[in-house]
């Protein structure tokens, strides 16, 4: 029997990843983990958080023993990834950060926003990135502490307002000596569910960078392939860390193919 792929996110955001992940491997099984027990991030002290996945990856690896270990959470991975990894040095594991360094090598202004969550946003690892791979830039971080809820709340059909959601996104843009931003990084996993909305109400057209098909090429550049399509018959799996996900929330959940451990 196959190890499986173990994708992990604060709730429903790394769906988008999981999405891709299949594509680009598709004879692994899943197993998607939602901390929604501790949803949303933004309101925790850092040393408490990072205590919590500490915590929680010691369990999830050790009930599962996942081929790899996708942290599909930016606010959890510039936070925990170094310590998770000291932690499991047996674990591979595939995080998720701000795509600072392909905006900055798509830009054409040189005017990039970094929409995130509060807590990536002062994160020193994200400055490093900018520091590192965008020096010549100007990078506007923008960070929201409502969009990651209000993603899970449109993803499951709830009703948003405009004026709601472009108070959380309008700082992005940036006009500077004639030149307008012109790439918005995605830089939590729940965002690119409201990216239909963001091009809607955006104030002009840019590149609004999704992370998850690069967080999946690198999972599938770790993980071995197998020459069969699904190794076993069990299905991709769900778990969430409350034991009692909402009725639409199970319901997204299994539009998606996972079927709720047990």
């Amino acid at each position: 029997m196959s190890r499986p792929v173990l994708l992990f996110d604060s709730g429903i955001g790394g769906l988008t990843v999981l999405r891709e992940a299949r594509v680009l491997m598709p004879e692994r099984s899943f197993v998607y983990v939602a901390d929604d027990a501790g949803f949303p991030y933004g309101g925790w002290e850092e040393e408490a958080l990072k205590a919590r996945l500490l915590s929680l990856f010691k369990d999830l690896l050790h009930r599962f023993d996942p081929e790899v270990a996708v942290v599909a959470c930016n606010t959890a991975f510039t936070l925990a990834g170094a310590d998770l990894r000291a932690a499991f040095p047996g674990t591979v594991f595939v995080g998720t950060v701000p795509a600072i360094k392909p905006a900055a090598e798509r830009t054409r202004s040189g005017l990039i926003s970094v929409l995130a969550t509060p807590g990536t946003v002062k994160r020193a690892y994200t400055r490093d990135l900018i520091q590192s791979f965008a020096s010549q830039c100007h990078v506007q971080l923008v960070g929201s502490p409502k969009l990651a809820s209000m993603a899970e709340a449109y993803i499951r059909g709830e009703t948003l307002t405009d004026d709601d959601v472009r108070a959380e996104f309008s700082g992005c843009f940036q006009e500077r000596e004639g030149a307008r931003t012109d790439i918005v990084v995605l830089a939590c996993t729940h965002y690119p569910f409201l990216v239909n909305v963001f091009r809607r109400l955006a104030p002009w057209p840019v590149d609004w960078l999704d992370p998850a098909e690069a967080i999946a090429r690198q999972a599938r550049r770790l993980v071995p392939a197998l020459d069969r399509l699904k190794a076993d018959s069990r299905p991709d799996r769900v778990v969430f860390t409350s034991d009692a996900p909402d009725f639409a929330t199970r319901r997204l959940v299994q539009g998606f193919g996972l079927s709720p451990l047990v």
